[in-house]
């Protein structure tokens, strides 16, 4: 062996020492929990350095591991995200009381992160007695956000406006609360000024406006206020005097009639907003009222009409005044026209999604089509993330639009017709998901829909090699398809599979891949308990989960949950969970 080429090696291989407070320094200038883990990686000095300097922890699933094995881990925590049910409890396929219950966390955070500041929480069961105990224990807590979490109630919110004294964020988003009354934001204390975030959009009874207007006319630093539908536009007008700094806003509803005065005032209250970049809400807008909108609008970058069933002519007149939208979330109602004007508008646009205002209509007359997301391709050459529910599609248009657009990195077409084909030549529309994962090589995760064959999944396996999550709904030919995907995606984390034909055979053909993944998730598919059984004796490091549909007595089961874990099975699987 070349004695030189020994030196190089050693040279090469070698990590430079620093002292431990340099190090310390660097490593706290890293946010990224990826670059984090990796450099934990480099040496044990390292690690140590990493482990004690980490102050933001974000853990994908609540089962993968234990909150004892975190604390452990990462000994001066003061931030944490955690996610508990899979996503597909967004469309109620995860029965309830399934579980996924913060408490036992909170239990050990109390007692290991005393100092904590910040939780967020999606998909977890978050009770009033743990919101309470999160008041009670954490004294200098600074940042809740809860997204689609449920168990809970205003009462539970009441204890966070009374306890938390240096509250700057409180984000309610989507959840399944009890709304019992709009009285707790009366409890933030008299003297409250720290808060820079709060969104109620979600709730749904009258709030206390008197103590909303209070609130933020003492809270000189908000910056984001997203109110829910029951905020007039005079009560709006009132809360935009008095924080004329706002970033971000979330209006109530437009239903209300307005005197010429009132127009005037509430127009003049948005020409005061010079730094608005995010606008949501307007339930209810119409024609009538959104010009007063056209004023705050020159710089906006995110503009959330997905509760407002705004018309392809109201959309049009919005969007021309703004010109610098990058990320924009309508419903289908604005129809291809609507879309049409945003490829018109909108040249920085590089986010677009576009939900049904009614999925289980089936007119095909309504809604949004190739023409829309093409024209959208056509003018918007920055897209990269797209989620686009419409009623139908074609190969050819998949293949133009990631031909203008080869840079997605998020591509969710869903054709709301299960088994839709092609609209035109009414084949399968393989060729044009081909084409996506042909062409958009930065791809990391995609939605597949459609009628599709087993070339599909050949071409995604073939082709997507940096894909991250694949959902796949009533779709696929046989088990081979399943196969191609977790033999050729390197970059698999999450699987999402629903209503498709994969069986135990496509089951079993990933136990040298799931340990590598966040998880699978499939239901209404061809797969047996004694498939999965099969599957948990072969890696016992995998939490693999059978949930039975009581009414199904044929032999399948109808939800499987299958992830990696380094806490062992969980220990509050309710009885219909099989383990």
């Amino acid at each position: 062996m070349d004695p030189s080429k020994s030196r190089d090696s050693a040279e090469s291989t070698r990590v430079i020492q620093f002292p431990n407070d340099v190090l310390e320094r660097i490593l706290s200038l890293i946010d990224s929990h990826r670059d984090r883990s990796a450099v934990s990686l480099v040496s044990k000095a390292w690690y140590n350095a990493e482990r004690w300097t980490r102050r933001h922890v974000f853990i994908g699933n609540c089962y993968a591991v234990s909150p004892q094995i975190v604390a452990r881990r990462f000994p001066s925590i003061r931030s944490v995200m955690l996610k508990g049910k899979p996503r597909f409890s967004d469309f109620n396929l995860v029965p309830p009381n399934w579980g996924a219950d913060v408490h036992a966390w909170l239990a050990v955070f109390a007692d290991q992160y005393p100092l904590l500041e910040e939780l967020r929480l999606k998909r977890m069961t978050v009770t009033d007695e743990s919101l309470k105990f999160l008041a009670r224990k954490f004294q200098n807590f600074k940042a809740l956000s809860l997204l689609s979490c449920d168990g809970f109630s205003t009462d539970g919110l009441e204890a966070i406006a009374t306890d938390c004294r240096h509250l700057t964020e409180l984000d309610i988003q989507e959840n399944g609360i009890d709304d019992i009354s709009g009285n707790w934001l009366s409890c933030f204390p008299e003297n409250f000024t720290s808060l820079e975030v709060l969104n109620f959009a979600s709730l749904s009874s009258d709030v206390n406006f008197d103590a909303l207007e209070r609130l933020v006319s003492q809270c000189k630093s908000l910056k984001i206020l997203k109110v829910n539908k029951n905020i007039t536009l005079e009560q709006l007008q009132r809360l935009l005097v008095r924080a004329p700094q706002l970033t971000e806003l979330g209006t109530g509803s437009f239903l209300q009639e307005l005197t010429a005065h009132q127009y005037e005032e509430l127009e003049r209250a948005f020409i005061g907003c010079k730094n608005l970049h995010a606008l949501s809400g307007l339930w209810e807008a119409t024609t009538q009222y959104l010009p007063v909108l056209y004023p705050a609008c020159t710089n906006l970058t995110f503009l959330n009409l997905s509760y407002a069933a705004l018309q392809s002519e109201e959309l049009a007149k919005l969007v021309a005044h703004c010109p610098h939208l990058q990320r924009l979330w309508v419903l289908d109602t604005v129809e291809d026209v609507g879309l049409e004007a945003v490829a018109s508008s909108c040249p920085l646009l590089e986010e677009l999604r576009v939900f049904p205002a009614d999925p289980y209509d089936q007119d095909i007359n309504r809604g949004v089509n190739e023409s829309g997301f093409l024209a959208v391709s056509l003018g918007c050459r920055k897209l990269h993330y797209v989620l686009y529910f419409c009623r139908k599609m074609t190969n050819a248009a998949v293949a133009r639009i990631v031909q203008n657009c080869p840079g997605f990195t998020h591509f969710r077409l869903c054709i709301m017709k299960p088994g839709q084909p092609d609209s035109q030549t009414n084949e399968p529309m393989d060729e044009g998901f081909g084409a996506v994962v042909k062409t958009c090589t930065n791809l990391r995760r995609l939605g597949v829909s459609g009628l599709l064959t087993d070339l599909t999944f050949e071409y995604i396996g073939q082709y997507a090699k940096n894909l991250e999550t694949l959902s796949v709904a009533f779709a696929g030919g046989s088990d081979r398809g399943m196969q191609c995907i977790l033999d050729g995606c390197p970059k698999l984390r999450k699987l999402e599979i629903r209503d498709s034909p994969f069986g135990n055979g496509a089951l079993l053909s990933g136990l040298e891949k799931y340990e590598s993944m966040r998880s699978l998730w499939m239901s209404a598919c061809k797969v047996t308990l004694h498939g999965c059984q099969m599957l948990a004796t072969q890696r016992p490091r995998l939490n693999v989960e059978v949930m039975k549909d009581e009414e199904m007595d044929d032999g399948q089961s109808y939800k499987v949950y299958v992830y990696r874990t380094v806490a062992g099975p969980r220990t509050d699987a309710p009885a219909f969970v099989h383990r």
